[in-house]
């Protein structure tokens, strides 16, 4: 699913752009299904985050958040069974990883602003890496509406960013900007510097992200804990072995 050329980037830039996997049509479909999610959730919306012991920051109030995905209608099922997003997985974790959590974050106008910093604990010895996310865009990427940042080859340095910089929030004269159409998909070690930037506009900057680990790291959300019956019978045996459920 992924050519050479593709997983040699990857491992040497520590994200990869996949190009446009949803259409304009599923766009809209899934904006909507988020809409009417925040809605009927409404304080509630994103929960799930906050009874995990492994978020560090489950309250974010610069930003909207949504949680558990996967239970919440098949129209998210293409987030953590896409053929090339797998693919971009496997080259970073190999072949034994899971589903870490699907969750849903929108920068709010004028907030949004991430440090630098790692899905990770601490630097990683040998590339034996633990985490890989992929962020989908719901809207376009911009320079202006608190797009992602990655210091590219960052994944593999020696220090965090909180080592090696005075502020992890300013910009880091080497980091580049997720700049790409609604339906675009992104791959990155989440060993890579990365965080969200400004939204300097009036609107909701929305994206979702797929996040993978390792077979032996714990899941940010328990997918045994939440998986109903009607995900189980939908996503088969291959989507079962990804919840690891």
């Amino acid at each position: 699913m992924l050519t050479k050329e593709e997983i040699e980037f990857l491992d040497t830039n520590g994200y990869l752009n996949l190009g446009q996997l949803l259409s304009a049509d599923q766009v809209q479909e899934i904006n909507k299904r988020i809409e009417d999610l925040m809605w009927a959730e409404g304080e509630n919306a994103g929960a799930e985050l906050a009874e995990s012991k492994y978020i560090r920051h489950p309250k974010e109030e610069g930003a909207d958040r949504l949680a558990d995905l996967v239970n919440k209608g098949p129209v998210f099922d293409v987030f953590y069974t896409h053929p090339r997003v797998l693919a971009g997985i496997e080259a970073v974790l190999g072949q034994a990883f899971k589903l870490s959590s699907l969750n849903y974050r929108a920068a709010k106008p004028k907030n949004g602003l991430q440090k630098l910093h790692v899905d990770w604990k601490n630097t990683v010895v040998n590339g034996a890496y633990q985490v890989c996310n992929s962020i989908w865009l719901l809207d376009d990427f911009t320079e202006h509406n608190g797009s992602t940042r990655i210091v590219p080859t960052s994944h593999k340095w020696p220090s965090l960013p909180d080592e090696a910089m005075e502020d992890p929030f300013e910009k880091h004269p080497e980091e580049i900007r997720i700049i790409a159409p609604a339906g675009s998909v992104f791959i990155f070690n989440s060993h890579v510097w990365h965080g969200g930037t400004m939204n300097e506009t009036d609107k909701v900057r929305r994206s979702i992200h797929s996040y993978f680990c390792s077979k032996e790291q714990p899941q940010q959300i328990d997918q045994k804990k939440y998986i109903t019956e009607e995900t189980l019978s939908r996503v088969g045996e291959r989507g079962r072995a990804i919840l690891d459920v």
